[in-house]
């Protein structure tokens, strides 16, 4: 056993699988258990197992701006005070800056709250690190796997406009520095808010920005490996406000009504820029509830219509086109009198089909005759 199946954890020979080689390379035939208890007795064997990798902590990156880590935290942080809430933390991860806001729920407007507000203050990262969660990224759809499109959520569409790359984390430990920084503020903020006796998400949003947010940079910040700043220079106010929106593509019907989310959008005449039926067409959508429809990057007309105007309409289309038909069956109907046009076509045809009954009767009497009378010979 030493000297052909020895070695180290992953090498060595187990009980079973040795007495199977001894047996038929050594002609030595040993139990399995006996086999065992020899090598844990001579300290060939022991119940050590094949370790995995220890995953060593990743190093931070160089540049401020060059990775940004965002995640939201739902806790209890008013303590009763208020309902729970989701803290939208960002971190950066060359520097530790941390930049926060409270929404209700971790939803695409509060993620478009947290990035607005870094980029605001500091510019346009090169990065994001997230969580596999649908608000930023999401698996591709029976039709992206056939097409190999890759798949884009809303969030994932704003931040390609802004050059933004997201990255998806594989478990929470690989976004570790904003993962401990929850801890930190779960225990910080919430005594914070505590003594500041603030029982609403405004109040605590005000605090954040005017004292905490400036203070917990000043306690835990520390400078980059390099000291060029990857942040790129911040959009207008009004080109984020293009960018900042959802977008969806909806068909024109053939009454130029656009339906969007159980709304029905009625285009007005254009005198350019016209979209015809069946065309598809952008509808835009902002935070406050504002509506968009763009063709091929032009804003169109429109108002809303409600839904028993179209069915009203639909309604008086259908009783007109009722009312239609009986008036056409009223005038085609034929007259059914005994000189009408209508039954002297009938008796036409029933004397032409026994005129061809007969004559059928005529030319097969004929060929039966024929064939029943003597034929004349020759002398």
């Amino acid at each position: 056993m030493r000297e052909h199946y020895s070695g180290g954890v992953g090498e060595r020979f187990g009980p079973t699988l040795a007495a199977e080689h001894l047996e038929r390379e050594q002609g030595r035939k040993v139990h399995a258990e006996t086999l065992r208890r020899w090598m844990v007795g001579a300290g060939l064997w022991s119940r050590g197992r094949k370790r995995k990798p220890y995953p060593q902590r990743r190093e931070r990156r160089l540049h401020f701006g060059e990775l940004v880590q965002m995640d939201g935290s739902h806790h209890g942080w008013l303590e009763g005070r208020g309902p729970r809430g989701c803290l939208m933390n960002l971190v950066d991860d060359a520097t530790a800056q941390a930049q926060m806001q409270f929404a209700e729920q971790e939803t695409i407007w509060a993620a478009v709250a947290g990035l607005r507000s870094w980029i605001a203050r500091y510019g346009v990262p090169l990065a994001l690190y997230v969580d596999w969660k649908n608000i930023y990224v999401r698996s591709a759809n029976a039709q992206e796997r056939v097409s190999g499109e890759e798949p884009v959520t809303q969030f994932g569409r704003m931040c390609t406009r802004l050059g933004i790359r997201i990255i998806a984390a594989s478990s929470p430990q690989a976004k570790g520095r904003v993962e401990r920084a929850h801890g930190t503020h779960q225990d910080r903020l919430v005594k914070k808010l505590r003594v500041k006796k603030i029982s609403s998400y405004e109040q605590a949003n005000r605090f954040l920005e005017h004292e905490y947010v400036e203070e917990h940079n000043q306690r835990y910040r520390q400078a980059p490996a390099q000291a060029k700043d990857y942040h790129r220079p911040a959009p207008s106010a009004k080109q984020l406000q293009q960018i900042f929106r959802l977008q969806q593509e909806r068909t024109i019907g053939n009454d130029w009504v656009v339906r969007y989310h159980n709304r029905y959008l009625q285009l007005q005449r254009q005198s350019q820029h016209y979209a015809p039926a069946q065309a598809k067409v952008t509808v835009c959508e902002w935070e406050d509830g504002r509506l968009a429809i763009e063709y091929r990057g032009r804003e169109l007309k429109w108002r809303e219509i409600d839904l028993p105007t179209i069915q009203s309409q639909r309604e008086g289309i259908r009783v007109a086109k009722t009312a239609s038909d009986a008036t056409l069956t009223k005038q085609t109907k034929p007259a059914l009198g005994p000189g009408s046009p209508w039954r002297q076509l009938v008796r036409r045809e029933i004397r032409e089909q026994q005129d061809r009954k007969q004559l059928r009767e005529i030319r097969k009497w004929c060929n039966d005759s024929a064939a029943t009378a003597p034929s004349s010979v020759s002398p």
